[in-house]
């Protein structure tokens, strides 16, 4: 009864917005996003100077040999984004997670150094990181060669402040300490604590930091081009010129895929619904 109580004086006491505020607030938010999409629809959809709109775009780039053909860079750029993907987020579950698990058992006073050091790079703009890393990049082309996969090493940097944002919120709800010192009482090793006992436990925010970079990767441009590498978007670029309404057609199915991502990441971050019951 008294739980009761002190719910309702919080309530009280800190009121969160009304019903009206809040779909106020979504539709202001969501015509933000969805105006700037629909008008790109519709451009796809133009017959010309004829007027009206159709499908015959969309319906002649994916029932001929649009993509296999013409507009292939794109589907050639696309593969070297999901390469990228891949790797960067190899990259960064390797060097991340561990890392941080580390200083949070062990050296916790390391922990605002850590921060400082993840989050730097979105405060860099990518032209100054890409003058920074072309002498870098001079030096990694005649070790792993001039291929695309190399500048996951540059995504991985790109991507340490939203993955460490995800992998953290996850990470400081976890008592990280006690879990380890039962299993090395256990006879554990650091290995198997972080693989059995840690992994397991924050496996949403590995999940929603994975799903992030991947976002990140697929919307990149500004280092790929200036280090004269393709991915999806440099390709769009390419296609652009020769036929714009193509590669407003590519930029909204990369901008689905986003979306699909991000809902992803909703869900994974709701839990079941048992947990939010328990809650209660």
């Amino acid at each position: 009864m008294s739980a009761v109580v002190n719910a309702k004086r919080m309530r009280d006491v800190h009121p969160g917005p009304g019903r009206v505020t809040r779909w106020v607030i979504v539709v202001v938010i969501g015509g933000l996003f969805l105006v700037p999409i629909a008008a790109m629809i519709e451009f796809t959809l133009r017959r010309g100077l004829e007027g009206g709109y159709d499908l015959a775009r969309w319906a002649e780039l994916f029932g001929g040999d649009g993509i296999t053909g013409e507009y292939k860079p794109v589907l050639t750029g696309l593969t070297n984004s999901l390469l990228l993907a891949v790797v960067t987020v190899l990259i960064m579950l390797v060097l991340l997670v561990p890392t941080m698990v580390l200083v949070r058992i062990r050296f916790p006073a390391l922990e605002r150094v850590l921060e400082f050091v993840c989050l730097l790079p979105i405060t860099i703009p990518a032209i100054v990181l890409v003058v920074g890393l072309a002498p870098v990049y001079s030096v990694v082309a005649r070790i792993f060669g001039s291929g695309v996969w190399p500048l996951a090493f540059a995504y991985g940097i790109l991507v340490l402040p939203y993955a460490y944002r995800a992998i953290q919120a996850n990470l400081g709800a976890v008592d990280v300490v006690t879990l380890s010192e039962a299993a090395r009482s256990l006879g554990a090793g650091w290995l198997t604590i972080l693989l059995r006992v840690v992994v397991p436990n924050i496996r949403r925010g590995l999940l929603a930091a994975s799903f992030i970079s991947v976002a990140v990767v697929l919307g990149e441009y500004t280092i790929a081009a200036l280090l004269n590498r393709v991915n999806l978007q440099t390709a769009l670029v390419i296609v652009s010129k020769a036929d714009p309404f193509v590669a407003i057609i590519f930029a909204l199915l990369a901008l689905a895929f986003a979306f699909v991502l991000l809902i992803g990441i909703g869900f994974i971050g709701a839990g079941p619904r048992t947990e939010k019951k328990a809650r209660s």
